[in-house]
């Protein structure tokens, strides 16, 4: 079904539902003299003419240059624009680049042989963070439409649109709580001595590190179990690994204690849930405070923020690898973290690490891109912004690498114990590791506030896109909210906060840490590949490679063709199979969840793709022509009437398309007997009174667009000067 095929659909037993389907008119160039103050829930100034004195064309100027960018005022009014260029690079880097660059990527890195680990990070990054990224930033600038409503090209696959919301909301609510959680730690560093530095409180327990120190045991006697006494007194440890196998008994550093027993006041496990904690209530607040009043006027203010939030972490990242690098013992951590490990490249499991970092660490499939991208004036060159951020997630990954690992470095040696017995993956490298590091630096509280603030400003980032991308899939969807953004924003803020109130409790990062591997794991998976099979299967790569001609001015190379077409989907594919084969209960540090809490996470993931289904079972059903199943789903994977760019200007590129429309809008009026300037001018689209009257209609003016035919004769080939 792929190839330039254009959206035509027979209007045989046509009801008013229909109106919007796909339809074989095309119109001819239609009249300048319209309304500029129109009404009505069909009002769609962005559809005018570029020729019309409109607010949709204040943009507009006579230029040599039909290609050229003019920022400071928005090509599209209705939706708005970027305010400039680096203000979406910025945003899609800093969306890209999150908490997953700095804590996750390490640990897998040491995890998975090192330096070698490397190797398929770069293939996956090629073969899948590429192609994909590029495939839904360049779907969002073309369509400049949200993750809710881009899906004209294939209407069934609009529940994939759907999912992509669900993801980034269910995904903020928790994400927001670490944010919380960084908050608290950057404030309870503003005091001379911090409160992890020492085992000396009464929220220590006896088996601090401190309490139980290591010792060369040279004056004492050394037992079997690990321990050293000395006159009859347990004065430490001899050999840290030996008192965890024989006694059963662990160590610990008075930064996990603090992070356990103050912090969170982590319960022994997901049955024990207990009460929220006020502090956390409060810092949780701040962050939804933090999110509503970055997003309170849309792209145009996180489009100015992230200029600070998006460059401060590479800021933090270079003191902190300069003060790393210098410390005792960091030689063996960077050492760990480069070293490669070969043996392991024969490890499938190392190969499906990557792929999937790839999608945690490019926040490919959550909505985001498509949401940022969607902001775009139609000619922005989206492929090289695709290649910068694409190569500053990847460099940024190995990046932050030699930074953690040159504390990891130093703490293992201070602890006098290896690199493994250090390192830890997600929270605990972020709020156990790194804290516990700074207390043995000169000024620890500067260093723990700069990192902890550092993460802030890494996350935040990340929470802008996801929120807005929730907030411009419900204004895509209902037009009219967009005159409410401001409340709109305030309701999704207020909302997401008591979701996450749950989060708050002793239990909480259980039920965060299920969210985490099940909302935003193989549920991405699923929807990256039904993305790239609506793309590549149904509406046809060669197609799509024409409407990003038009967009970008220049042909598509063979390598994204034979990516969408094959590699990528292969390889999803097999990763989403493989991470099934490999399944295993969810664990938090020695903790192992119940079935029923698993089978929880599985009723979230499921929550998140249903729409898929449904989504495709509900058009099936709405579709009424009397045909067989297989022709029902045949038309509902054909463009429709109002697939194509946003606005009219540029919908006249799209000539290579037969019976392409050029304004639906303004079709769709003239298949109702009214004129444009009616149509704008009236409250409501008057409705048809009968399939029968509709028809006749259509025979009315079918002489008309006849006409019209011959006149569009003039409309611009690809070079056309257009009025961007």
């Amino acid at each position: 079904m792929s190839g330039l095929k254009g959206g035509a659909r027979s209007f045989k037993n046509v009801d008013q539902d229909s109106i919007d389907s796909t339809g074989s008119v095309t119109i001819s160039q239609v009249s300048t003299n319209f309304d500029t103050d129109p009404g009505g829930p069909y009002d769609n100034r962005a559809y005018l003419p570029s020729t019309a004195a409109s607010q949709a064309t204040l943009a507009t100027v006579e230029t040599q240059d039909s290609r050229k960018q003019l920022y400071g005022v928005d090509e599209n009014e209705e939706r708005g624009n970027w305010s400039g260029r680096f203000d979406f690079l910025l945003s899609l880097l800093g969306y890209a680049v999150g908490l997953g660059n700095v804590w996750r990527f390490p640990y897998l890195c040491y995890r998975n042989g090192g330096g070698a680990f490397l190797i398929p990070f770069a293939i996956m990054m090629c073969i899948i963070g590429v192609p994909l990224f590029y495939m839904e930033a360049s779907l969002g600038q073309f369509t400049s439409r949200g993750p809710m409503t881009c899906w004209d090209f294939a209407p069934v696959f609009k529940g994939v649109g759907i999912s992509m919301v669900f993801v980034s909301a269910m995904t903020s609510i928790y994400y927001n709580m670490i944010l919380a959680w960084s908050f608290y730690y950057m404030f309870a560093s503003f005091t001379s001595n911090l409160p992890w530095s020492d085992c000396n409180n009464k929220w220590n327990s006896e088996f601090c590190s401190q309490n139980l120190p290591l010792t060369q045991c040279t004056d004492g006697e050394s037992y079997a179990n690990g321990t050293c006494y000395v006159d009859g007194e347990m004065v430490g440890v001899w050999n840290d690994t030996l008192f965890e196998e024989e006694t059963g008994l662990k160590r610990v550093s008075p930064a996990e204690e603090y992070f356990n027993n103050v912090a969170l006041r982590l319960s022994d496990g997901i049955e024990d849930f207990g009460q929220p904690h006020w502090y956390l209530v409060l810092c949780l607040m701040l962050s939804w405070i933090v999110v509503f009043f970055c997003l309170i006027k849309g792209i145009k203010t996180t489009g100015k923020v992230v200029y600070f939030t998006a460059i401060f972490p590479y800021v933090v990242l270079l003191i902190l690898f300069f003060r790393g690098v210098t410390l005792e013992n960091a030689g063996e951590g960077i050492k760990f973290f480069i070293v490669p490990d070969w043996s392991r490249l024969l490890d499938a499991r190392v190969w499906k690490d990557a792929a999937v970092q790839i999608f945690f660490s490019m926040s490919i499939a959550g909505g985001g891109l498509i949401t940022l991208s969607s902001y775009n004036r139609f000619h922005n060159n989206i492929l090289k912004d695709t290649f910068i951020v694409c190569l500053g997630d990847f460099f940024t990954c190995i990046f932050a690498g030699f930074v953690i690992f040159s504390y990891l470095g130093f703490m293992a040696g201070k602890q006098g114990t290896t690199v493994d017995k250090v390192a830890q993956d997600g929270a605990g490298l972020a709020f156990v590791v790194y804290p516990d590091a700074v207390t043995n630096l000169p000024a620890p509280p500067f260093w723990s506030i700069l990192f902890f603030f550092m993460l802030i400003t890494l996350g935040l980032d990340s929470q802008f896109a996801m929120v807005e991308t929730v907030l411009t899939g419900c204004m895509d969807q209902v037009p009219s909210l967009r005159q409410f953004k401001t409340f709109v924003i305030l309701c999704i803020c207020a909302i997401f906060f008591l979701l996450g109130l749950p989060l708050t409790c002793s239990g909480g990062v259980y039920f965060l840490q299920i969210m985490d591997n099940f909302v935003g794991g193989w549920t991405l998976l699923i929807i990256g590949f039904a993305e790239n099979v609506a793309l590549a299967y149904f509406y046809g790569v060669q197609r799509f490679c024409k409407d990003l001609e038009v967009m970008l001015g220049m042909s598509q190379n063979i390598y994204f063709k034979v990516c969408w077409y094959a590699i990528s989907p292969l390889a999803v594919l097999f990763i989403f199979v493989f991470t099934f084969v490999d399944y295993n209960r969810s664990t938090y540090g020695d903790y192992t969840f119940p079935v029923w809490a698993d089978a929880m996470g599985w009723v979230l993931a499921c929550l998140v793709i249903l729409p898929m289904v449904v989504v495709f079972f509900y058009k099936l059903s709405q579709e009424d022509d009397p045909v067989g199943p297989c022709d029902k789903l045949r038309m509902l994977v054909t463009p429709t009437r109002k697939w194509g760019p946003y606005l009219v200007k540029h919908r006249k590129l799209i000539e290579y398309v037969p019976d392409f429309v050029i304004d639906p809008y303004e079709e769709k009026g003239r298949l109702q007997g009214i004129t444009r300037a009616d149509l704008y001018r009236s409250q409501s689209i008057p409705t048809v009174a009968s399939k029968t009257s509709f028809n006749r209609s259509i025979g009315n003016i079918s002489g008309a667009y006849s006409a019209d035919m011959s006149m569009t004769s003039h409309h611009s080939k690809m070079t056309l000067e257009s009025n961007v």
